[in-house]
């Protein structure tokens, strides 16, 4: 069984491979509009994957990060 924050670690482990960063919003209401979101910057936190204001998810992220989207 993988937990949330084992996924978590290995999503951002492969995007650190590839030299961007996985980013996950700061808000801690449930009922915020980017609240549990994520993005997939650059060090120059240029965004590559997600958009700006909604993010997007860490599967859609892994699944960018494997090439498969």
């Amino acid at each position: 069984m993988v937990t949330e924050k084992s996924y978590e670690i290995r999503v951002r482990r492969m995007a650190a491979r590839q030299g961007l960063r996985l980013h996950k919003s700061p808000r801690r209401d449930p009922r915020a509009y980017d609240y549990g979101v994520w993005w997939l910057v650059t060090e120059n936190d240029v965004i590559v994957r997600g958009h700006p204001k909604v993010g997007t998810t860490l599967q859609d992220i892994e699944s960018y990060l494997l090439g498969k989207s």
